[in-house]
């Protein structure tokens, strides 16, 4: 009763106010009709409450987002399903679905009456123009009573999550030179690049066709060998993100930071569509392990880069010992290697430059900005990256990336063309 007492609208405490000054009135001047006028108008807020903290209805809740994640400015939509599982028929009912306010806020509706055992569907648009993970509901019934005099909260315990991931920008098809290493059909001119041998046999590894043992270099040797002209070869490679808090400008969806995030969920989506094998790094080490190309990975990739953020990070000596492969195990300079960054110094390009390795394809794309078009010190950064070996391509927003991936593309195949 008291937390019913709590729920009293304004107009329910405008009549206990309006009830208790006209009993007082009464008391005092002896007027037994005010009285009863007094005594009627307090009564009926408080029978309302009493009837409402009484009501005993029993609700169910479904909810359904689709879909659960989309990119930054589309609108996903969320399904309710409300029952009176009671054998009562429900009262006044207004419905308020919690949204976060970057989702357009909270949704409200108003349900007069549902049967016994019967259900009301709802719906609603949800859309955000910033990336992130959002907690929509729970959903919160108000009982009300037909006068207004008093409101019960109530509220379910079911929420779910919606995911915004950033903006995806489609890339063309691009060959990228040294791209290819490990197990899948190899492809002639990837593999001269990266100067495998076509014929010798090589040493046994966990997950080759026994089918492909040679049993002859097996024998000389003592321990398993594999024809290499038949190794499977399959595409691998590493995403960086520089998420350094002092290696980017501006704020909000225009400033290099958020167009970063873009271009590696651009490329990211774009290279495990393509049947690589991804792994996810940042300047503080490795976030995501290589796994098997499929929509599984893709989504914990775009997952993670939904809810990145600026890190305090000064260095990038952790992230640069992950390109190395000394957090994996793996050869170094295996594989492709994309890297986005903001912006870099002399001493940071040299760094990055040096970790190329081997015959892997190196691009780093800088993300530049500022009001003259440029990042102070990117032409030397990318002088200094270009010496190292890496190609490197300038942005000033993820909506030129298309382009950017277009000529770094070219350049491999300008470099193929000048080694032949």
């Amino acid at each position: 009763m008291r937390r019913a007492l709590a729920g009293l609208t304004t107009r329910g405490r405008s009549f206990v106010a309006a009830g208790a000054t006209a009993i007082v009135c009464a008391v005092v001047l002896g007027e037994r009709d005010l009285l009863r006028a007094g005594v009627l108008v307090l009564a009926l807020p408080l029978l309302c409450t009493l009837a409402v903290s009484r009501t005993r209805y029993r609700l169910a809740c479904a909810r359904r987002l689709e879909p659960a994640r989309l990119p930054v400015g589309h609108e996903a939509r969320a399904d309710l399903r409300l029952e009176n599982v009671s054998r009562l028929p429900s009262g006044l009912l207004m419905v308020e679905d919690r949204v976060p306010y970057a989702l357009g806020g909270r949704t409200r509706f108003v349900l007069e009456r549902i049967e016994p055992h019967g259900s009301r569907e709802l719906g609603y648009r949800i859309r955000s123009d910033v990336r992130g993970r959002y907690r929509v509901g729970p959903l919160t019934v108000r009982l009300a009573d037909p006068f207004g005099m008093v409101e019960l909260v109530r509220s379910f315990s079911l929420s779910d999550t919606l995911t915004v991931t950033p903006a995806i920008v489609p890339l063309p098809p691009s060959r990228l030179a040294g791209a290819w290493t490990g197990g899948g059909d190899s492809i002639a001119r990837a593999v001269s690049a990266a100067g495998e041998d076509d014929v010798a046999p090589r040493d046994y590894r966990h997950g080759d066709d026994l089918r492909r043992v040679h049993w002859r270099s097996t024998a000389r040797r003592g321990e398993l060998m594999v024809r290499r002209e038949e190794q499977h070869f399959q595409s691998s490679g590493t995403l960086f993100l520089d998420t350094r808090r002092t290696a980017h400008w501006g704020d909000g969806p225009g400033g290099s930071f958020e167009q970063a995030v873009s271009a590696t969920a651009s490329i990211g989506v774009y290279l495990v569509r393509t049947g690589m094998n991804v792994r996810y790094v940042t300047d503080a080490g490795e976030a995501l392990p290589a796994a098997p190309s499929d929509g599984a990975f893709e989504g914990l990739l775009l997952d993670a880069l939904a809810v990145a953020r600026r890190s305090k990070n000064a260095a990038l000596s952790a992230g640069v010992a992950a390109l190395r492969g000394t957090h994996t195990g793996g050869r170094e300079g295996d594989g492709l290697v994309v890297a986005v960054f903001g912006v870099l110094s002399d001493e940071e390009a040299r760094a990055v430059a040096a970790a190329r390795h081997g015959a892997g394809t190196c691009v780093a794309v800088l993300v530049q900005g500022g009001p003259a078009g440029g990042t102070p010190g990117s032409a030397g950064a990318a002088g200094l990256l270009r010496a190292g070996g890496w190609r490197v391509v300038a942005v000033r927003s993820a909506a030129e990336l298309a382009g950017a991936w277009t000529q770094a593309g070219k350049a491999g195949e300008d470099f193929v063309r000048d080694g032949a």
